[in-house]
């Protein structure tokens, strides 16, 4: 099943392969710029450019509100708040997610943050009416490096936890993994879709996903693009601890 993987996309399958064998040398700032300099190489390739055309985009009518910030209890809880698209990642999601990211960083009180998702899942990752829109590669580089909810949630420390139900894709699992602490319900799913489409990760999976569950694991899940279950995510260390039944 791998080798297919590899043949069908064989760009993305060796970038990521390089990117994976050096992450664990650098600091995970370095870490995510590597990562998105050859996610951005890839947006140019036959491979991507033969699967985006495959897919003509959507267009959504739906609310502005993308995260929702609360403070109660002695926490500060982040919910990903688009749960009528899965809690995709759009741009819009990102932006809303780093500013409360922020804002729990300049919280002068240190409280706990929590991160959850609304709906169904925690997030279906990346939104794929997106992919590929950003008219300069080089621009959207910039942009992935200096607007990384994965580096702030790993920059917030021990104060972090994220909270994750359901189906977690691509982004929904690359960001939460920066978290100090993970946590998932019962049912709960894992799963790195990118390299059939002809890219790797881009959310920050090659940086976070190997520091918790190394290097081997983490190319697994992305060349094979299989779903992982919770049982798995326990023994791994990608999840910390199963949540309690309510």
């Amino acid at each position: 099943m791998l080798t297919a993987r590899v043949a069908a996309q064989p760009a993305a399958s060796t970038a990521l392969a390089q990117v994976l064998r050096m992450t664990l040398r650098l600091d995970l700032d370095q870490a995510l710029a590597l990562e998105s300099l050859a996610y951005s190489m890839l947006l140019a390739s036959r491979e991507f450019r033969a699967w985006r055309a495959e897919r003509p985009k959507r267009s959504r009518e739906e609310s502005a509100e993308r995260v929702v910030l609360t403070k109660a209890d002695g926490v500060l809880r982040i919910e990903l708040a688009r749960p009528g698209a899965r809690n995709a990642f759009d741009a819009a999601m990102r932006d809303a997610l780093v500013e409360a990211l922020e804002f729990a960083l300049d919280d002068p009180d240190h409280l706990p943050v929590e991160i959850s998702g609304a709906g169904p899942g925690f997030s279906s990752g990346g939104d794929l009416d997106e992919f590929g829109a950003a008219p300069d590669p080089a621009e959207a580089h910039l942009i992935r490096t200096l607007q990384s909810p994965a580096r702030l949630v790993a920059t917030l420390g021990p104060r972090m936890t994220a909270r994750l139900h359901g189906a977690c894709i691509g982004a929904g699992i690359e960001v939460p993994a920066a978290a100090a602490r993970v946590t998932a319900r019962m049912g709960a799913t894992f799963r790195l879709p990118e390299v059939s489409m002809g890219l790797i990760p881009g959310a920050g999976g090659t940086a976070t996903i190997p520091r918790r569950i190394g290097r081997e694991r983490a190319a697994y899940m992305a060349l094979s693009g299989a779903e992982i279950d919770l049982d798995t995510a326990l023994a791994w260390g990608l999840v910390d601890a199963v949540e309690p039944a309510t």
